[in-house]
């Protein structure tokens, strides 16, 4: 039995988690359909931080990003290559009185005994003399996105198509998984939105770092996170914004608070500066499960901040749906149902962009007559300058 034809729209960490899975359940006719765009898990630190992350959302998705955690360690070895699996833990850390009191407030509901300053460098030695003071989170870990990836599409090799899905009529199979990231609006008109973020790369010799460093540092949020190979990476900007660029203002931000908690990192290379988007959905929860309206469509998205954390879990999820037919009751807090959808192929991402569109076209109207009105105050001083110099020369009588 080969099971459903089946297709993955999308080929990020979670299409290819799923696809993964079903492969594994027996499903044989699958295909993953790859526009070829890296996606949020490219930029993506790689935190698997559900106490932080989740501090003050609803229960049912601290309970999802608790399993999820839990699910990680054998999800990691079961991928049988090194993807910078690493259970070192997490150091909270507070740079001011202020500070301190907004973390407590987390750290204090996950139960972590608070750290002096000595016993935070006891731990990180690089660690800057104005820590305040600190938590050790043992179970947030860290992994590293882009191998994982890099190790679920060699298992998958044979079954990645490279095709941009315009709408999902296209798509021949019994059974569309769509796990097309920030895509997902279009195709679904389901509100995901993109939520910019701007991380940056760090490289030197290895052992600077131990921990992942999770800082708030003069009310700004920052957290380092070292590799094996002497990599930190330094993220990351949160921005309600489409556009792709990195902005001085961004990379200045994360490196200013990265130097604040580690000054050592100052004479380290700057090897890298990317942006990517987050799907972000109105509740800041994923969406899962089978499409109202259409029940040949099942949603893999929206997973947000989460995506990498809640890759094991999203996969165990949704193949168990689509290859057995099996709804496990958690799916139903996160069922695509609960938000609004608009039509597909004008959801509020396009109207979005089509509204931003609109106001660089007024912006460059609104600049070209600007500079029409300044051509024009200059043509008329330079006649008033011409006039005055005939009105210097001599008379002829």
């Amino acid at each position: 039995m080969t099971g459903p034809r089946v297709a993955i729209v999308g080929a990020g960490i979670i299409g290819l988690a799923i696809g993964w899975r079903l492969r594994q359940r027996g499903v044989s006719d699958l295909a993953l359909l790859d526009s070829g765009e890296p996606g949020a898990w490219h930029v993506a630190a790689g935190m698997l931080a559900p106490g932080g992350e989740s501090a003050f959302e609803q229960p049912a998705l601290v309970r999802l990003l608790d399993e999820a955690n839990e699910r990680w360690p054998a999800f990691a070895a079961e991928l049988g290559v090194d993807v910078g699996y690493d259970a070192t833990g997490t150091l909270g850390l507070a740079m001011t009185a202020d500070d301190l009191a907004e973390a407590a407030r987390v750290w204090t509901r996950q139960k972590l005994p608070l750290l002096r300053p000595s016993e935070l460098r006891e731990r990180e030695p690089a660690l800057s003399p104005r820590v305040r003071a600190g938590v050790h989170a043992p179970t947030e870990r860290q992994v590293d996105p882009r191998k994982v990836v890099a190790a679920l599409r060699d298992r998958l090799a044979d079954r990645i198509v490279a095709k941009r899905v315009e709408d999902l009529s296209e798509v021949d199979a019994d059974v569309v998984v769509v796990a097309a990231g920030c895509g997902t609006a279009e195709l679904t008109g389901l509100p995901v939105r993109p939520v910019k973020g701007q991380l940056v790369r760090l490289r030197g010799e290895p052992g600077l770092l131990r921990h992942v460093l999770d800082a708030t540092v003069d009310g700004r949020h920052v957290y380092l996170v070292p590799r094996a190979d002497g990599e930190i990476v330094v993220g990351a900007t949160q921005e309600e914004r489409t556009d792709h660029a990195i902005t001085a203002g961004g990379v200045h931000e994360l490196l200013h608070a990265a130097l604040d908690v580690v000054p050592g990192l100052a004479e380290l290379e700057l090897v890298e500066t990317t942006v990517g988007h987050r799907p972000g959905t109105p509740d800041n929860a994923p969406l899962l499960g089978p499409l109202d309206g259409d029940r040949r469509v099942v949603v893999a998205a929206g997973h947000h901040r989460n995506g990498v954390l809640l890759a094991p879990i999203t996969a165990d999820l949704i193949a168990a749906l689509v290859a057995d037919g099996h709804a496990d009751p958690l799916l139903a807090q996160f069922a695509p149902g609960r938000l609004e959808r608009t039509p597909p192929g004008k959801s509020r991402l396009g109207e979005s962009e089509s509204e931003s569109k609109r106001e660089s076209k007024r912006e460059n109207e609104r600049e070209s007559e600007s500079q029409n009105e300044r051509e024009s105050e200059s043509q008329n001083e330079r006649e008033n300058e011409r006039e005055n110099e005939r009105e210097k020369r001599p008379g002829r009588f």
